[in-house]
């Protein structure tokens, strides 16, 4: 028991070293840091363990699990919002192509997501995995947003477009002028990307980059992506390299870290407070997390309660979807949507400067 303590206490150790590793230079640590929440459990009970038996040994894990603490508050908080005037209401959401290929087995799936973002009644809006259709059907997805959100201008970008009228991509959309667009391309055939968009609320500019970084496993969105949108042979490559769940997983470490790199040089050019919205498909103990937060600050950490799950889907079971902003900006408020139609929930953040 005390040889199986010990390797806990030094897993527990890379799993906190990881997030400051990138998967480029030492892919393994990263497995670490996406198990860190069961590996703290097990410390845990290992300290409960030795303290019912009376033995001393329980210290060391105590000071390997104080060690953690600070990694641990980005999985669990207890805040209380606060009470001031809000001037910009955001909202994150992977909308999952709307169930375009009725995954939910409802038919009435896209009429509930787009009630739901109605209630919300964001200021600004962040989707990923966004669907848009130019043909006669129903999935108008870009002006019925606008029409039944009142948000009259939007910064939408695709990765992939089929026939010339059925595109897949990224989508915001805004209350506020967008003065300013730009994209940051990745190299990846999946259904990735990043936008960034400097919207005029009254006198100031703030720019908002919405992302959504590699998945960490094919789910059924990116295998019916794959197999109806991008070209046979791409697709082949992608499911090869997809073969092995570990394969899958390392490969999605590593090109996470690419596109985090890229994500902060845009940042580092940027003389705007930065709100940074999506799908990082990380954990927070994760070095993607960890780089794109090093700067700014996390709504969830400052306002919001409990675990603050983001998935709704069966792994990970943690927090994969963030609004982060610059430190000039107040978060008053964090709220993560307790309903939802797909494999994500929508979460909001309320700032005000």
């Amino acid at each position: 028991m005390l040889w199986v303590n010990y390797a806990a206490i030094v897993a527990l150790l890379l799993s906190v070293i990881a997030k400051y590793i990138s998967p480029q230079l030492f892919w393994l640590l990263a497995f670490f840091g996406l198990a860190f929440p069961f590996i703290v459990l097990f410390n845990f009970l290992f300290v409960v363990y030795w303290m019912l038996i009376g033995k001393r040994t329980a210290v060391f894990t105590i000071i390997a699990l104080a060690i953690a603490l600070p990694t641990c508050y980005r999985f669990l908080q207890f805040s209380v919002p606060t009470k001031k005037a809000v001037k910009l209401k955001v909202t994150s959401y992977n909308s999952m192509l709307f169930d375009l290929y009725n995954w939910t087995k409802n038919k009435d799936s896209r009429n509930l997501i787009l009630t739901s973002l109605a209630e919300i009644n964001s200021d600004i809006l962040c989707l990923q995995e966004f669907y848009n259709s130019e043909e006669v059907g129903d999935f108008h997805n870009s002006d019925t947003l606008k029409r039944l959100l009142r948000l009259k201008y939007s910064h939408v970008e695709y990765t992939t477009t089929l026939r010339t009228t059925d595109h897949w991509g990224i989508a915001l959309f805004s209350k506020y002028p967008i003065i300013n667009k730009g994209k940051i391309l990745f190299n990846t055939t999946s259904n990735n990307l990043c936008i960034y968009s400097d919207i005029l609320v009254g006198k100031d500019t703030i720019r908002v980059y919405n992302i959504h970084l590699q998945s960490i496993s094919f789910s059924k969105s990116d295998a019916k992506f794959l197999k109806d949108v991008v070209s046979a042979e791409d697709a082949k490559d992608e499911m090869e390299n997809g073969k092995s769940i570990l394969r899958r997983i390392k490969r999605a470490f590593i090109k996470r870290a690419e596109q985090v790199q890229m994500i902060q040089q845009s940042m580092e050019t940027c003389r705007y407070p930065i709100i940074l919205c999506g799908d990082f498909n990380d954990t927070p103990a994760s070095y993607a997390y960890e780089q794109l937060s090093k700067k700014l600050n996390d709504s969830f950490i400052e306002k919001g309660k409990g675990f603050g799950r983001t998935y709704a889907g069966s792994w990970p079971q943690f927090r994969i979807d963030y609004i982060l902003h610059s430190p000039q900006l107040n978060c008053l408020q964090f709220r993560r949507h307790d309903e939802t139609v797909t494999d994500h929930y929508p979460i909001t953040a309320y700032f005000n400067w």
